[in-house]
């Protein structure tokens, strides 16, 4: 019962914060609500015994990740954004048209979600750490995806420098 209860609060947080972080006028606000957010997401990892994901979750997205939204956000000048009407007339149908999309996401999921058993069952993460399982999967079965990640992250450092240097 206790499980569910702390499963139950952190989905439940999550969500609520999520819906905070899309609404508020204050990009400042918003951004301190993704920190709130990201530190939900590092406690449900630990919630699952992945720490490795915890820590991950904290140092990079927490981190790294936030700080990079919060000068984006000081570099713009965004004074005009905060006085215009937020939402639009047809926000009705925006909602609706979410929250449709929303249950068939979760009809789709629902039937999907109890797929097929991997190799990795509780007991073999358990004895071989979630470090060395993740690592095991990522380097043998997606490392195609994972260079590709690589060489894409790597086109936009190179791009952003490109943009950033100043003539001579």
């Amino acid at each position: 019962m206790l499980p569910q209860l702390f499963f139950g609060y952190f989905a439940i947080v999550m969500v609520v914060l999520s819906l905070l972080i899309i609404t508020r006028r204050n990009p400042v606000h918003s951004v301190l609500w993704m920190l709130v957010l990201f530190f939900h997401i590092a406690g449900l990892y630990l919630f699952l015994n992945a720490e490795f994901l915890a820590a991950v979750q904290i140092i990079l997205y927490a981190g790294a990740i936030l700080v990079l939204f919060l000068f984006v956000i000081m570099m713009l000048n965004l004074k005009e954004e905060l006085t215009v009407k937020r939402f639009i007339g047809e926000w009705p149908i925006g909602v609706a048209l979410g929250t449709s999309i929303l249950m068939f996401i979760f009809l789709k999921v629902s039937d999907i979600a109890q797929g097929p058993v991997g190799e990795f069952t509780i007991e073999a993460i358990k004895e071989e750490t979630h470090t060395k399982a993740l690592g095991r999967v990522l380097f043998t079965d997606y490392i195609l995806p994972f260079e590709i990640a690589g060489v894409i992250l790597l086109v936009a450092i190179v791009g952003a420098i490109v943009l950033a240097k100043k003539k001579i």
